[in-house]
């Protein structure tokens, strides 16, 4: 297997918004980023990936960039940016930039243009429709709620926005686009970034025609994905992308891919299509979403989250590479989600994180994660601020779903449990900033922040940078094959890693109630030794085992298994 920066690296993802407010005005900063880099590095991560700093109106968030070559006003300055890149690198960190580029902001120069005229040259840089009968172009839904059309009284067309109305998708079929897309990648490599994580690039090639979408019983609108996700040229603008820009210098890139399965990830990762180095997929993170989709939340099994992990091990073994993640900016926190986040909030937090930094794929950090942060429960929709989460709930009060009902959806799965503060201190607002946070900081920080964990030498934060310190020692944690044991169990995740001679056994309890760990009586070995666990454990020794509540242990195998 060929070894590569990125396949070692640790990524630590920083929401600028949300991060370190330097100035007092409630909105996080480069330059707080910059006054937190040591911590970044004490925690022991390599590569940040930065969320959308450009100039942008925010809509969604800085999603829908306004100028691609500034920095948004709030979060600082060219030079601001300059000092950010330069401590980084001193400090061995790499960075990686979000780029943007199935759709601008409608306050984009292009869009402005774009929309001025049919004849004006820029019309053709966005996907402008003729409507039917007084209706929009097809019957698409967007993705954050309502029509995916924009009626244009001026030009008398509608424009395409898969996302919000602010957020009018790029015309990919335009030479012209692609090409001042090339020129502004290259702008940010030159000033020597460390590559992209691109914001849903699958979107980027629709299918010609724009078929009007299957409607499902009393939906509103059809459903265009399958239209425009993973479209007919979506592969020969990533190879020309490559071609022309990625190819020509040493960076690491990832990929967005809502929609992707094992078979199509490889078009986009396999080494040998010269296309991206890994991608995100979403299979794991919709198993707790039911027919409804996102909002509807259901019950999840291990055995099927078990089956999901190990089929894409399978599914990109030696073609491609995996990212490993449990939350980011638009999930909800993982230790609330897939853990306990009351009694056994760091138990749970410390064995999710064992599965993410034992097998095999570069493990994502979003900020928080390494302290245990953990969703939040706004009272009133009020105090919510994501786009997404608001256009939701006022669709479902259209319609009549109760507020109760909405609101355990949004407590469950809404972006914003993300978004709230980092939590560093005990003191007003989580010493996140001296002013009015953007969003209200977890009422949990004076119990959960970095200045607590730091203190105790069994926080979650310690567990974490063992665990990234036993990744850097190790090659077999990067490199090594996974076969899975114990598959149906509905309890424990257990398998084993193996590279060269070398052995590795995780045990993982996934729930609160006790679990035991029988040994396959096929398992040969001479002795064990004990790498990591969550508890103290008082015999080392490896044999058949009651696993209490959330229990991790990783051991090393010496001869046999």
């Amino acid at each position: 297997m060929e070894k590569k920066w990125w396949k070692e690296g640790v990524v630590y993802q920083i929401y600028p918004r949300s991060f370190k407010d330097s100035n007092g005005d409630g909105i996080g900063d480069l330059r707080g980023i910059i006054e937190k880099l040591d911590y970044i590095k004490e925690l022991g991560a390599d590569i940040i990936w930065l969320c959308p700093i450009y100039q942008s109106p925010n809509c969604d968030n800085g999603y829908d960039i306004s100028d691609y070559r500034k920095i948004m006003k709030e979060f600082g300055t060219e030079e601001d940016f300059e000092e950010l890149l330069h401590e980084m690198h001193k400090r061995g960190l790499k960075l990686i930039m979000d780029l943007v580029v199935n759709h601008t902001s409608d306050e984009h120069e292009w869009f402005v243009a774009s929309k001025s005229s049919r004849e004006n040259p820029y019309r053709d840089y966005y996907i402008w429709r003729d409507g039917k009968d007084g209706n929009p172009p097809n019957n698409w839904g967007s993705f954050f709620s309502g029509s995916a059309w924009k009626y244009d009284e001026a030009t008398n067309q509608y424009y395409l926005h898969l996302f919000a109305e602010k957020q009018p998708d790029l015309n990919w079929e335009n030479k012209k686009v692609r090409e001042e897309i090339y020129d502004m990648m290259r702008f940010w490599l030159d000033k020597g970034i460390d590559g992209f994580r691109m914001d849903v690039i699958n979107l980027i090639s629709k299918v010609p025609g724009l078929p009007d979408g299957e409607k499902g019983e009393g939906a509103l609108y059809g459903n265009g994905f399958p239209y425009t996700a993973n479209g007919p040229r979506v592969h020969e603008y990533l190879q020309e992308m490559n071609r022309e820009v990625l190819s020509k210098y040493d960076i690491m890139t990832v990929g967005e891919t809502p929609g992707v399965d094992t078979e199509s990830a490889k078009l986009y990762v396999n080494s040998d299509r010269n296309e991206l180095n890994m991608l995100f997929q979403f299979e794991l993170m919709d198993i707790d979403s039911g027919w409804g989709g996102k909002w509807d939340v259901k019950p999840w099994k291990l055995s099927t989250f078990k089956k999901i992990m190990y089929k894409w091990y399978e599914g990109l073994k030696e073609k491609g590479w995996n990212s490993l993640y449990l939350n980011n900016h638009d999930q909800p926190r993982m230790v609330s989600r897939f853990g306990n986040d009351k009694e056994y909030r760091q138990e749970s937090a410390k064995m999710l994180a064992t599965l993410l930094h034992t097998w095999q794929g570069t493990p994502y950090i979003y900020q928080g994660e390494e302290i245990g942060m953990t969703n939040v429960r706004f009272e009133d929709i009020s105090e919510y601020r994501d786009i997404e989460t608001l256009n939701m709930y006022n669709e479902k009060i259209r319609q009549g779903v109760p507020v109760e009902t909405i609101m355990k959806s949004i407590y469950a799965k809404g972006r914003d449990n993300a978004r709230t503060p980092m939590q560093w201190d005990a003191s007003d607002n989580a010493g996140f900033t001296e002013g009015t946070p953007w969003i209200r900081v977890n009422p949990n920080y004076k119990e959960i922040n970095v200045e607590n964990a730091l203190k105790d030498r069994n926080s979650v934060f310690y567990y974490y940078q063992k665990l990234i310190k036993l990744r850097k020692e190790h090659e077999i944690i990067v490199y090594g094959d996974v076969n899975l044991l114990m598959e149906d169990d509905e309890n424990i995740f257990a398998y084993t890693r193996s590279y060269n001679d070398e052995k590795l056994l995780v045990i993982l309890n996934f729930f609160e109630k006790e679990a035991e760990f029988k040994l396959d009586e096929g398992m040969k070995f001479d002795g064990a030794e004990l790498l990591i666990s969550n508890y103290e454990v008082d015999n080392p020794e490896l044999k058949n085992m009651i696993l209490r509540p959330y229990e991790a242990r990783v051991y090393k195998i010496h001869h046999g298994l």
